[in-house]
Order: C-alpha cells, then sequence, then structure tokens
C-alpha cells in the first residue's frame, strides 16, 4: 500500500511538473536562456576580474559588449533587409510568375488524368451544357411590376459601419500573441547582469544552507552545469560560424543576391535539429527568386545539402558530441518531450537542458544511474 501511495504521488509530481512547464513556458525560458547566456559570460567576467576589476563593474562591461555586439549584428540584418525591402516588386512578380506556371501546369495534369480515366463518350455528354429553362408566359395578364416611390418621398439615411482592415487585424492579432514574449525577453539584459554580478553571493548562500557531502555535491553539480552548458554553446557557435563562412564563400560564388546575410542565416539554421536541412534551403532559395535559374537551384540544394551532411556526420560529434554525451534516443525523446511542451523553441534549448540533467545525475551519487542511462 504504501508503494503504490509512493507510485501515485510520483505520478501526481510528474504531471503537475508538466502542467507547470507547460502554462508557465515563457517564464522559464526566459530565465533558463538568461542563465545559458550568463554561463556563457561568465568566463569573460573572470578574465576582467584578474586585472583587479570588481565583479559588478566586470559584469556591467561584459554585458555591454554582449549588447553592443547584438546591436551590431541587429543594425546589419536591418541595413540587408531594408535593401531587400526595394526589391519585393521584384519577388513578387517572381512568385506570381510561378504560381501562375504552376497552376497551368496542375491544370494540364488534370486534364490528362480525366481524359485517361474517363471514356470519351462521357467527356462529350458532359461537355454539352443545358439550356435554361423557359420562362411561362402570363395567361392574359401583364406581369406587374413594382410601383415607383413617389418623387418628393423621404431618402432613408444608411450607416455603414467601417470595419478594420484584414492587414491590421492580423497584425493586431500577431502582435498582441506576442507580447508576452517581448515582455519576458526585455527582462533578459537584466537577468544576465543580475546572475553574472551576484552569482559568487547566490552560490556561498545556497552552499551555506547544506552542510558536508551535499554542499559537495552541488557545487561539483553547479560546476558540471555551467562547463557542459559553456561547451555546447561555444561548440554549436564555432560550428555555425564555420557554416556560415563556407555557406557565403558559396552563395557569393554564384553572385546570390544578399549572400553576407543569407550565408549566415542557413549556416546557423542547419544546427537546428532533425529539421536544419530544409530550414537552411529556405534563406538561399527565397533569395535566388527574382533572377534564379534552375541550374543555380540545383547549385543550392546540392550545396547545401552537402554542407549540412558533412557539418553532421563530421564536424558536430567533433564541436558538441564529445561535450554533451547523449545517446541518439535520449536526444530523440528530449526533442519530443520539449518540442511538444515549448515548440520551435524546445527544439533549441532540448539538448542542453537534457545535457544539463544529465551533468547534474552524473554528480548526485543517487542520480548516477540516470545519468549512465542518457549518456552515450
Amino acid at each position: 500500500m504504501e508503494k503504490t501511495t509512493r507510485v501515485a504521488i510520483s505520478i501526481l509530481a510528474a504531471a503537475g511538473g508538466v502542467a507547470l512547464l507547460y502554462y508557465g513556458q515563457v517564464f522559464f525560458i526566459t530565465v533558463i536562456i538568461a542563465f545559458m547566456i550568463a554561463f556563457l559570460l561568465e568566463p569573460a567576467v573572470r578574465l576582467f576580474m584578474r586585472i583587479r576589476m570588481p565583479r559588478g563593474l566586470a559584469s556591467f562591461l561584459v554585458c555591454a559588449l554582449w549588447l553592443g555586439c547584438l546591436y551590431f549584428a541587429g543594425l546589419a540584418l536591418y541595413t540587408e533587409g531594408m535593401a531587400m525591402a526595394d526589391d519585393l516588386p521584384a519577388y513578387g512578380a517572381r512568385i506570381n510568375q510561378l504560381v501562375d506556371s504552376a497552376a497551368v501546369r496542375v491544370e494540364g495534369v488534370g486534364k490528362n488524368v480525366y481524359g485517361t480515366l474517363v471514356p470519351r463518350r462521357f467527356q462529350d455528354q458532359s461537355s454539352v451544357q443545358p439550356l435554361p429553362p423557359e420562362v411561362p408566359a402570363g395567361r392574359g395578364k401583364a406581369a406587374k411590376r413594382p410601383a415607383d416611390p413617389p418623387a418628393n418621398a423621404p431618402v432613408q439615411e444608411v450607416r455603414l459601419r467601417q470595419e478594420p482592415t484584414a492587414v491590421v487585424s492580423y497584425l493586431y492579432d500577431y502582435l498582441r500573441s506576442f507580447y508576452s514574449v517581448l515582455l519576458m525577453a526585455s527582462f533578459i539584459p537584466f537577468l544576465v547582469y543580475f546572475i553574472l554580478s551576484w552569482g559568487d553571493h547566490l552560490r556561498a548562500r545556497l552552499l551555506f544552507t547544506l552542510e558536508g557531502e551535499p554542499r559537495y555535491t552541488l557545487a561539483k553539480a553547479l560546476d558540471g552545469v555551467g562547463d557542459m552548458v559553456r561547451a555546447y554553446v561555444v561548440g554549436n557557435f564555432l560550428l555555425g560560424v564555420l557554416l556560415s563562412v563556407a555557406s557565403s564563400i558559396l552563395f557569393a560564388s554564384v553572385r546570390l543576391p544578399y549572400w553576407p546575410v543569407v550565408g549566415p542565416m542557413s549556416g546557423f539554421l542547419s544546427l537546428v535539429p532533425y529539421i536544419g536541412m530544409p530550414l537552411a534551403l529556405i534563406p538561399p532559395l527565397v533569395a535566388a527568386l527574382p533572377t534564379g535559374s534552375p541550374t543555380q537551384y540545383l547549385f543550392l540544394l546540392v550545396s547545401v545539402g552537402l554542407l549540412h551532411l558533412f557539418a553532421l556526420n563530421l564536424l558536430y560529434p567533433k564541436f558538441v558530441g564529445s561535450r554533451v554525451h547523449l545517446n541518439p534516443l535520449a536526444v530523440t525523446l528530449a526533442l519530443m518531450l520539449w518540442g511538444m511542451l515549448w515548440g520551435g523553441i524546445g527544439l533549441i534549448l532540448a539538448i542542453p537542458i537534457t545535457a544539463g540533467l544529465k551533468a547534474i545525475c552524473d554528480n548526485v551519487s543517487s542520480l548516477k544511474a540516470y545519468g549512465r542511462l542518457l549518456g552515450d
């Protein structure tokens, strides 16, 4: 009876945890991203502290440099986006041309299939249009028409209520759905700064609440999570930079429009688990719409596919796989779980979250069996 009660409580606790993660996804995603960025910037803060700089000032300088890099990257994307906006008529004309061509081809295929499957005699019968029924003539009486209103009759005023345009309604619904996301995202720089500036203080206070072996275990687990997150993020970043440079060189060789932006976008999108290859193909194929030829499209498909396969099979195990140590089954289940809970951002955070849990299990004696279950 006691064992059954314990199992039931565990199941209810797991269900409650899953519900909490689902309904509080914006909050948890914000906190996790802030801690990941703080773990990544921690070595830079330590570097400034070696030159006798207070931790608060060092954290402020590192956060300022990080935000400056984000600003210049966003400025570059904005500049290229404005240049691309000037070419929107060419993109629209090309898309309309492709849609019309596809519609003609689909109609031709439909006619061929119809001609093959339906016998000729039924086709001839279906092509004959029936005549409209005749209106019976009046039986000795002229058809009555409604009387015209008198000339001095008052005209009834009709007021039309102006409805909001479809574009305005769509933008309003779109922005309203992302209001909470934008609100939480605005807290990330402040969270990162406070985590960096108060990291040692919070760590000391947290360890002070424990004594003996639990204190050592917690300190080791925190160090393991920090090392894993830094290794995972740095490995993905270096691999993304390498893929971005290679993609930019290939796109520039065929004079693809906006290759300085399309190359990095394709390179980093290629790192998304399982769906990286189709995502990496979208930016170059869209950029090639105005002037693209079948040869150029074929080159883009082959080059991006080969780069993705080369990175996935040869570079990813060296840059990332050797630092994470997760088996493929655990990775797949983690992607399914976090993708179901948090959507697209869950696919990106699934591996670091699972690797962080494995780092905790590897450093806690009672959980080492679970760490080996997740490991490769």
